[in-house]
C-alpha cells in the first residue's frame, strides 16, 4: 500500500483513512475513523524511506509506547501503534481545533493579538503537560507553536513527542545530529550539551 494513496484505505483492518491533515519530514498525519470504536482519530504514518531506518523506527516505536502511558488532559492521547505491510503508523486522539502556529498566523494576518488571558491560559496548560511528562521521565524536546493544538473549548494540548527522550537518554542521534527546532531550542540544546526538563 503506497502512502500517496491512503485516503479511502483501511489500515490494519480497522482504521479508515479519510483526509490528509498535515505532513512533515518524518511523517504524514491523516484524519481517520476507528471503525471498531466508531470515533474520529488522527493517524500518523511514517514516510516509507524512514521506516527502513532502524534508528528512526526505534525512536518512533519508543514515542508510541512512552506517550501511550501518559494520561493528561493537555497531552494528546496515543491509542495504538502498528503496521500494515511496510507502512508503520500511530493512532492518536483527534483534536478539533487548530495549532497555535495557525492561530498566530491568522491573528497576524488580521493585525490582531491574542488576549493576555488566552496567553496565560495556554501557557499554564503546556507547563502542566510538560511537568507531568517530566515527572514520568519524559522530555518533549520540541515544544513549539506547530506542536500545540488549541481545541474548541479553549484548551492547549501538547502533541508530537516524536523526538522526546527519556530523562538520562541521548541528546543526539547516532549520526551526531542535534534533535529539535532551532528557533525554539534552548542555548544548551543548540550547543549539544546535556539538557533536562528546564531546557
Amino acid at each position: 500500500m503506497g502512502i500517496a494513496h491512503l485516503e479511502g484505505q483501511t489500515l490494519g483492518g480497522r482504521y479508515q483513512v479519510q483526509s490528509l491533515i498535515g505532513q512533515g519530514g518524518m511523517a504524514s498525519v491523516y484524519k481517520g475513523t476507528d471503525t471498531n470504536l466508531k470515533r474520529a482519530v488522527a493517524i500518523k504514518v511514517i514516510h516509507p524511506h524512514l521506516s527502513n531506518n532502524p534508528e528512526f523506527f526505534r525512536r518512533f516505536e519508543e514515542e508510541a509506547t512512552a506517550v501511550a502511558h501518559l494520561r493528561h488532559p493537555n497531552i494528546v492521547q496515543v491509542y495504538d501503534f502498528s503496521h500494515d505491510g511496510d507502512l508503520y503508523y500511530m493512532v492518536m486522539e483527534y483534536v478539533v481545533g487548530e495549532t497555535l502556529q495557525m492561530r498566530l498566523k491568522r491573528l497576524n494576518g488580521a493585525r490582531r493579538r491574542m488576549s493576555i488571558g488566552e496567553v496565560v491560559g495556554y501557557t499554564a496548560d503546556i507547563c502542566d503537560a510538560a511537568e507531568y511528562a517530566h515527572q514520568r521521565g519524559m522530555i518533549h524536546r520540541d515544544i513549539k507553536p506547530a506542536n500545540i493544538m488549541l481545541d474548541v473549548n479553549g484548551k492547549a494540548i501538547l502533541m508530537d513527542f516524536g523526538i522526546a527522550r527519556m530523562v538520562g537518554g541521548a541528546q543526539h542521534t547516532a549520526t551526531g545530529a542535534v534533535l529539535g527546532t532551532a528557533m525554539y531550542m534552548s542555548p544548551e540544546a543548540i550547543r549539544g550539551l546535556q539538557t533536562d526538563g528546564r531546557a
